[in-house]
């Protein structure tokens, strides 16, 4: 960039934290830019992170860095279930968590649920790095509908669900994919011994309450609950999730452990997540443990939460 385009705010993009605290993005060009039925999607690629979804003005996932956000989401539910045959995704139009789904060889189906489908077409078009030709599959079904109301009418069972959506922004499609009936309706639709993970936004410093809520929320349904985070750069921030079941604990899995199901289980090598990387995102910090020790909110249809 040339210090006159430092001026020109057509080559940033401004990705706001929260209502005090924003990031901004040298943009090289911007691929795509259109308002689809359901949000503002942007294709733009930057000088730091490449090529990044964006989607109501906030970044999705970036190039360089998606692996981390989706190796941590996806790997150690799957890691955790003894054999993840049938895998539930909501959300994830970028391809990149039906991908690392795909990558293990227990997986003989998966549904793949993002309302949006003019978001889907854009990443299979200008996000082939992150899809890696995941929608073609033979053992993929990508459909396009409301999440909610297809977990709530399907008959099909699941090992895993993965919970993938953007944040609950408050005009956004999936605000009421957060809330207390929803979580229910995926716990019912799980196998004895199933488990679902589900991304709990910023984990930092920022909107923590969010994470927090959710860790209730959760907790309101299911036994064993673990939230667990990892430092995704194109977020600039720590980023939350949890596992949910009732019987499966992957925090309890030793770094030989997961080493040794990556090994058996695992097609293609993965750049973020080991034994010890596992260890290290379910090592929560004090201020944080105490944090979710004293939230006691639940979010509900009635008491949705959003993020501003």
């Amino acid at each position: 960039m040339t210090r006159r385009d430092y001026y020109d705010k057509s080559k940033w993009l401004i990705d706001e934290l929260s209502d005090d605290l924003v990031q901004i993005h040298g943009v090289r060009k911007v691929l795509h830019d259109k308002t689809t039925r359901f949000q503002h999607a942007q294709i733009a690629q930057t000088h730091t992170f490449g090529i990044c979804l964006v989607l109501d003005g906030k970044i999705q996932s970036g190039e360089k860095d998606e692996f981390i956000y989706h190796e941590s989401l996806v790997h150690p539910a799957m890691l955790a279930h003894p054999n993840p045959e049938r895998v539930f995704i909501a959300g994830g139009g970028e391809g990149a968590t039906l991908r690392d789904v795909l990558m293990h060889r227990t997986v003989s189906r998966a549904v793949m649920v993002d309302i949006d489908e003019e978001v889907v077409r854009l990443c299979r078009k200008h996000l082939p790095t992150f899809h890696r030709g995941a929608f073609d599959d033979k053992r993929a079904e990508v459909r396009h509908e409301d999440a909610r109301k297809y977990i709530a009418e399907t008959k099909e069972r699941f090992d895993v669900a993965v919970i993938d959506l953007a944040d609950p922004v408050e005009e956004g499609p999936a605000r009421f994919l957060y809330t207390q009936e929803f979580y229910r309706l995926v716990r019912d639709r799980l196998k004895p011994g199933g488990v679902m993970v589900v991304q709990s936004g910023q984990s930092g410093w920022i909107n923590l309450h969010n994470f927090a809520a959710i860790n209730g929320t959760l907790k309101s349904i299911f036994k064993v609950v673990r939230p667990y985070q990892v430092y995704v750069p194109s977020f600039v921030d720590l980023w939350g999730f949890h596992t949910a079941s009732d019987s499966l604990d992957p925090a309890h899995l030793s770094p030989r452990e997961i080493n040794s199901r990556i090994s058996a289980r695992v097609s293609g090598k993965l750049r973020s997540y080991d034994g010890i990387a596992h260890r290290g995102l379910f090592s929560l910090p004090l201020r944080l443990r105490r944090k979710l020790s004293r939230s006691r909110r639940v979010i509900t249809d009635a008491s949705p939460i959003a993020v501003h």
